[in-house]
């Protein structure tokens, strides 16, 4: 049985417009000024285009395009579209963290939704905090919302080399710390990290939270792995644009889609992914916008189910083009379908496994079959313990296997300035089996508990050939990052979490949990 649509008369944007009242003529003049006539508006849904461009996000540069022809969409079903700008979190440029800002972009799309004419919402986002941040805003006022990924740049490429954005940029910079890559070569390598707009083209938090606004079933199908810069990507846009007038008449809600089981297909699709150990907080900071309970138990007792598919960096050898072209998201949740709760409800009307029927994985290098996965589970773990009380994370699949099981003296550094100060003196007593602390580096203690948990392998142990060793902090790391690092250590330091135990160890030996321990 099909519900009953919208009236036009029913619509939210009505009571600014339709009154015949002071207050309504002023609405209608001031939109009369900026050129439109009551045809363009009357009786339509009025659909606000949150856009997060900014000259300071380059990930965000097609989005003055892009929103054009979300409009284009919105005129093409009778809908009329305003763009309405909002805070922008590039992570190049912002210090010490965007995550200092993700809440603020949250009530900032809450609050222009909540206080504008508007009947529905696409949200434009992709650099890492805008997805998480846009679709916590639309989940509080609740209207109809459609999420719009900016869609990863395209391959780096130096020498004939595939570039990956971060992941090769650790990489390289080790080798530039260890006397192994020249001046002009480094230069070469700027010139070719970044070749088009876009988010990071490896499976960083920015295409990790990307699918898991797919998975949870907050963007149309296939949208969160189409590279910025084809031409699909502007057909995407459109068919947002489109799509969110129907979802007004249908009266369809973040509500309706942001279940419980959305969020777990949503855990099991980042777990599959080898996605970003960030998405662990976003997460919960999302289900908890929707009054749906996720902890960090869940993330776990799911990672222990799901094998890890998707062959991308860091945690594999290839990128999101290549993702895409091999079948992209569609293809790999078909592969994981029987993990996944196939009825939950999307965006587009039609459930999950609706959506996903009929996907193929053109290429089994970048998207493996369950018989022969890259890994039996997803690669994530959370640590508990003494050092630990209230939980860690550790992406297991992107460090050397060797450290798995690990025992070494703890070197210590009080906070990040610290960590500048000390790591390269030659005189640091570090070994390849030290563990390295950073303090002070959580929400409270940095503040904002930026990306600094992938810590810089001392220079001298770098000329030894050493690239990975144990790091435990209270930080992030950047979702591109890999190696050994226990992240999130809860409590963090600054209120009095494992400094106190650290003091107490770093004059003798310091035992590293395993990665399945409790």
């Amino acid at each position: 049985m099909t519900a009953a649509r919208k009236k036009p008369e029913e619509l939210r944007s009505a009571r600014w417009f339709a009154p015949d009242d002071l207050r309504s003529f002023g609405h209608r003049s001031r939109t009369k000024q900026a050129g439109f006539s009551a045809q363009d508006w009357s009786g339509k849904p009025v659909i606000a285009i949150l856009n997060t461009w900014s000259d300071a996000n380059s990930c965000h540069a097609h989005f003055r395009l892009r929103a054009e022809e979300v409009k284009r969409g919105v005129w093409q079903a009778g809908g009329f579209p305003l763009e309405m700008p909002v805070l922008s979190l590039g992570e190049v440029y912002m210090k010490p963290t965007t995550m200092l800002y993700r809440n603020l972009l949250a009530m900032e799309a809450e609050e222009i939704l909540r206080s504008n004419p508007i009947d529905g919402v696409v949200l434009m986002g992709g650099c890492d905090k805008t997805v998480p941040a846009l679709l916590m805003g639309a989940t509080s006022v609740n209207l109809p919302a459609l999420f719009l990924p900016a869609g990863p740049m395209l391959r780096g490429n130096w020498r004939g080399q595939a570039l990956g954005s971060g992941t090769d940029e650790w990489k390289y910079w080790a080798e530039r710390r260890a006397g192994r890559l020249d001046e002009c070569s480094w230069r070469e390598m700027e010139d070719g990290f970044a070749r088009s707009f876009g988010t990071c083209m490896t499976m960083g938090t920015a295409s990790t939270m990307a699918a898991a606004a797919e998975a949870l079933g907050m963007t149309l199908p296939g949208a969160s792995s189409l590279p910025a810069a084809d031409s699909g990507h502007a057909r995407m846009a459109s068919a947002s644009g489109r799509r969110i007038v129907e979802m007004v008449w249908e009266d369809l809600r973040p509500a309706d889609v942001l279940t419980k089981e959305a969020f777990e297909n949503a855990v099991t699709v980042v777990l599959a992914l080898g996605g970003s150990t960030n998405a662990v907080i976003h997460l919960i900071a999302m289900a908890g916008r929707a009054g749906v309970p996720l902890g960090l138990d869940r993330f776990d007792a799911l990672s222990r189910r799901t094998p890890l598919l998707a062959n991308v960096r860091p945690s594999g050898q290839y990128l999101m083009e290549d993702f895409y072209y091999a079948g992209g998201l569609r293809a790999l949740m078909a592969r994981v379908l029987d993990l996944l709760h196939t009825g939950a409800a999307t965006v587009n009307g039609l459930s999950l496994g609706e959506n996903v029927a009929g996907a193929e994985v053109c290429n089994e290098a970048v998207i493996a079959p369950r018989e022969r996965p890259l890994g039996e589970e997803a690669g994530l773990a959370v640590l508990r313990g003494n050092l630990a009380p209230d939980g860690a994370v550790i992406k297991y699949a992107a460090m050397e296997s060797r450290l798995m099981r690990h025992t070494g003296p703890a070197v210590v550094f009080r906070d990040y300035d610290d960590l500048e100060r000390r790591i390269d003196d030659p005189a640091l007593p570090v070994t390849p089996d030290s563990v390295l602390v950073l303090q002070n580096a959580g929400p409270l203690g940095a503040p904002g508990m930026p990306e600094w948990g992938m810590l810089p392998i001392p220079k001298k142990l770098l000329a030894q050939g050493v690239r990975d060793m144990v790091r435990i902090s209270d930080a992030r790391m950047s979702g591109t990052s890999y190696g050994a690092c226990v992240l999130h250590v809860a409590p963090e330091s600054f209120v009095g979490g494992h400094w106190r135990w650290w003091r107490r160890a770093t004059s003798s030996s310091s035992t590293y949990p395993r990665a399945r321990s409790s």
